[in-house]
């Protein structure tokens, strides 16, 4: 394995982000580059591309679909001075896949039937499982050549207690219909779970940890000795927190109530609660976190309102993991809007001192996007900012599986 060289692959809605490694025998990783292709489909699509050499670099032209942005990534990987001189030096590929049903509880190679699997959970990860394979299926198309593997943000979840993950329907729902809770971002949530571990020289056995995956879609995970225990997300990425453009946590009467009594289509409810709610449903605004806190500081009083909803419900989870826990080690906070927004951080551990949680005003404002304590002198309970890494965690994924 050693020098191997492995990409990592995430395929969303309108954006490709992608990492090169190469995988030592010893263990040792070398990022050789990363990128990311933002708002596919549109006329000034950015097009984000560093090596460790030439350090980071923009660009903008029109993309149109995923298959052009794939052409266009792997140009930017071989073009002259790159990370390569051939595609064919790219032994592997790891590809994120939002959800994985029951089927896996580890990363597997991308074969026929693992393909057949994810197209049948498409069904419950509508906004992402149609993406990453599609993603997979036109990087297969140019790398024919090396294996690919399927990581699975539901893998780390799937050992939940059955306290955790069963919902209280009546019990052949689960075992006919695997109607469970299954959560997700758990490529995410393993990292900072891994690499708290690693700054403080020892085992992930070692900790109880409340993992804070805060973006566009957001997760609250419980990890106690290196697993998750229980997570906010469901059986899909609908439940728990307020997101960018979903709701989180609703009264299943409410969907009832919106087909019955006001006459909408159960397709017009879906996408309602996928791209109309949340963030952007109660500001009227937008679901980016970024103009929500500049709106408030100029008065708006809807977008205040969205941010406040927003840190209370990651509040709630914080104080119900606490208890599931029965005490943490440390709360960590990730994500583009939990690693970036010292303000929502500060909303969040308000308030949560009977659980030793308190910040240092300081450490806090300095933490924008840096690896770091932020946590009070002497507080029972450290708050961490650790930005997440999941494509270094793709790529390691990818080459224990092709070792096994």
């Amino acid at each position: 394995m050693a020098g191997m060289k492995i990409l990592a692959f995430n395929c969303g809605s309108s954006t490709v982000k992608f990492a090169l490694f190469e995988m030592g025998a010893g263990g040792g990783e070398r990022l050789l580059a990363r990128g990311l292709i933002e708002r596919i489909g549109e006329a000034g699509s950015s097009i984000r591309f560093e090596t460790p050499e030439t350090g980071p670099g923009e660009r903008r032209r029109s993309i149109s679909n995923h298959r052009e942005a794939i052409e266009t990534a792997l140009a930017l990987l071989a073009e002259p001075g790159g990370p390569v001189r051939d595609l064919r030096e790219i032994a592997a590929a790891g590809h994120r896949v939002v959800h994985g049903g029951e089927y896996y509880a580890a990363s597997v190679v991308f074969e026929e039937e693992v393909e057949r699997r994810v197209e049948e959970c498409a069904a419950l990860a509508p906004l992402h499982n149609p993406h990453n394979l599609a993603g997979y299926r036109a990087l297969r198309a140019r790398l024919a050549h090396c294996p690919h593997v399927a990581v699975f943000d539901t893998a780390f979840h799937q050992g939940m207690p059955r306290a955790a993950s069963l919902y209280a329907l009546p019990y052949e729902f689960y075992e006919r219909h695997r109607i469970r809770r299954y959560g997700f971002h758990g490529t995410s949530h393993r990292y900072v779970t891994l690499r708290y571990a690693e700054l403080h020289a020892a085992s992930p056995a070692s900790f109880k940890l409340i993992t804070c995956h805060l973006g566009s879609g957001c997760s609250v995970a419980a990890v106690a000795g290196g697993r998750s225990v229980d997570c906010s997300l469901g059986f899909t990425p609908l439940e728990g927190l307020v997101m960018g453009t979903r709701p989180g946590d609703l009264d299943p009467g409410v969907v009832l109530h919106l087909i019955t009594a006001l006459g909408m289509t159960p397709q017009e409810v879906a996408h309602m609660l996928n791209h109309q709610s949340g963030l952007a449903g109660l500001s009227g605004l937008t679901g980016d976190m970024r103009t929500l806190l500049e709106e408030s500081r100029r008065g708006n009083e809807r977008a205040r309102l969205a941010v406040e909803v927003f840190c209370h419900r990651v509040r709630r989870y914080v104080g119900a993991f606490y208890a599931i826990l029965n005490g943490a080690d440390a709360l960590i906070f990730t994500g583009g809007i939990g690693e970036n927004a010292p303000a929502v951080r500060a909303a969040v551990c308000e308030r949560l001192e009977a659980l030793g949680i308190a910040l240092d005003e300081e450490r806090n404002l300095a933490a924008a996007g840096k690896e770091a304590e932020i946590s009070a002198a002497g507080a029972r309970t450290q708050v961490w900012v650790i930005p997440t890494n999941e494509e270094l965690l793709i790529a390691r994924e990818t080459a224990q599986c092709l070792a096994r």
